[in-house]
Order: C-alpha cells, then structure tokens, then sequence
C-alpha cells in the first residue's frame, strides 16, 4: 500500500507542478495584459483533484490518519482554482488579478500542505 501511496504522491506532485509552471511561465504576459491559461494548468489542477481524492482514501483504507480539516480547507482552494481556469481556459487574454489569484492560491495551497501540521 505504501508504495502505491506514493505513486499517487508523485503524481500529485506532477499536478501541481503542471498548474504552478504554467503560471510561472505567464507572469511576464501577465504584466502586459495578455497572459491566459494553458491546458497545462487545467491538466495540474484536475490531476491535482483526482490524486488528491485517491491519496484520501488510500490513506484511510491503511488506517493511516487524516486531517480532513485540512484536506477540506485544500479542497475548498483547489475547486475555486480549478473553476477560474475552467471557465477561463478559452479567453484569449485573463484579467491580470484573475490570473494572479489562480498563482497565489496555487502557491497557498502549496504552503498549506506543507506547513499545516
């Protein structure tokens, strides 16, 4: 079990990885009006989503413990990430502060899995 539950770790990790690149990536066309979101973000956030959700529940079929306050909380951000790149993803240009919400609660989401303890 443990092995598959860092499969779906490292997978997690890719996720977020795709989401926050494609972010970083754009900051310079965010600053001239014309960054939007790639598929490679929608790809983060959705395998981000679906890891997710599997890491839950493998953790608690191995009785491992889990902060479900704080996947909650996780969950919560990624939706609102997930529905802003999703209804935006075909825009030619994203509003700069939409942009720069979707990379700050990326990068929220970030330190909430890693320091919330």
């Amino acid at each position: 079990m443990d092995v598959l539950i860092n499969v779906f770790v490292a997978l997690h990790i890719i996720g977020i990885a795709s989401l926050l690149g494609g972010f970083l990536t754009q900051t310079k066309a965010m600053g001239a009006g014309t960054a939007r979101f790639g598929p490679a973000m929608l790809h983060g956030a959705l395998t981000m989503l679906v890891t997710g959700v599997a890491l839950v529940g493998l953790n608690q079929a191995d009785d491992q413990p889990v902060d479900n306050v704080k996947i909650g909380v996780k969950l919560a951000v990624l939706l609102v990430i997930l529905a802003l790149v999703y209804v935006k993803r075909d825009e030619e240009k994203v509003d700069k502060g939409v942009f720069a919400a979707v990379g700050g609660l990326t990068v929220a989401n970030i330190f909430i899995a890693t320091l919330w303890t």
